[in-house]
């Protein structure tokens, strides 16, 4: 049986490790609490570390997860569109296709009661990480996702109505739907904040890091921990 994990585990390290970095911002990173993180990834920089194959199921879970809130709310009368005649996830590309994003889907109708069209994101997590979203809202206790989804508003055009973000809890498929008004301000804050990431990196500038200490929490989880206080001064 351990056999069968390990193949399957490291058959999906080769997968991931074959993939072709991003050579972009992806909207979903701006939200992140780092700016030298982000730029990182953006510069394609290895981190010091790979996902686990055991990461890496974890993932491919959360995806095939949300295929199943898409069927449920469909089932609940709601049009959600989540491809463009293509077959494509939409999706947008600003500054000579430096930023980019792709959206879960877009609402075009449903049930009386809400308004349309309308943004619509999915996420999953843990019990711990759900109840912490239903008891102070996506703004608080996610707040990368908060500016992700504000993100997508605007570079979407679908600022007029409030976004719903569904985050499903995959420990006891409870539910959570939350209604994300569109705020101008922090839309504008993370764009900006993309611009500044770029220029620094196109000059070959390292930002400022996030703490002053490699054991800081979010720098001892880093993966590019290593790379950032032993390589970078």
């Amino acid at each position: 049986m351990n056999n069968i994990n390990a193949l399957i585990e490291t058959a999906l390290q080769a997968k991931s490790d074959s993939q072709k970095p991003r050579n972009y911002l992806g909207t979903s990173s701006l939200g992140d609490a780092c700016d030298r993180r982000i730029q990182y990834q953006y510069m394609g920089i290895k981190p010091d570390t790979q996902f686990t194959g055991k990461q890496l199921q974890t993932f491919a879970m959360g995806h095939a997860l949300e295929d199943l809130v898409i069927d449920w709310l469909r089932l609940a009368g709601f049009d959600l569109s989540t491809r463009n005649k293509s077959g494509d996830q939409y999706g947008f590309s600003v500054a000579d296709d430096k930023i980019a994003g792709h959206i879960d889907g877009v609402l075009l109708s449903g049930p009386d009661g809400f308004s349309y069209p309308a943004l619509w994101e999915c996420k999953t997590m843990n019990n711990k990480y759900w109840r912490d979203c239903v008891n102070r809202g996506i703004a608080l206790s996610h707040p990368h996702y908060y500016a992700q989804v504000q993100l997508y508003m605007a570079y979407m055009r679908l600022d007029e109505n409030p976004a719903l973000i569904t985050v499903l809890n995959k420990d006891s498929a409870e539910m959570h739907h939350e209604w994300i008004a569109f705020d101008a301000q922090v839309a504008q804050k993370y764009s900006d904040r993309a611009v500044h990431i770029l220029k620094a990196s196109n000059a070959k500038e390292f930002l400022p890091r996030l703490a002053n200490d490699p054991n800081y929490f979010i720098c001892k989880m880093c993966r590019f921990n290593k790379t950032c206080w032993e390589q970078q001064k």
